[in-house]
């Protein structure tokens, strides 16, 4: 059964039962230093494993970029 999440703006469908940690790790961004937010609710990256994705939630990830 697949679920609709709304990640930083945009639709998308996931399969049921993901994880933020999941989602981090579908979208390639799991070696990068990456904050999690579920309907405006911060998610402690030590949440993240445990943390499920219902239909309907607005997900925002955000990641550090180094540089000069």
């Amino acid at each position: 059964m697949a679920v609709r999440l709304v990640v930083n703006g945009q639709a998308r469908d996931v399969q049921d039962r993901l994880t933020v940690a999941g989602l981090i790790r579908e979208l390639g961004l799991e070696r990068s230093a990456c904050a999690a937010e579920v309907n405006r609710e911060l998610v402690p990256r030590k949440q993240h494993e445990g943390r499920e994705l219902k239909d309907g939630d607005a997900v925002e990830l955000v990641t550090l970029v180094g540089g000069g």
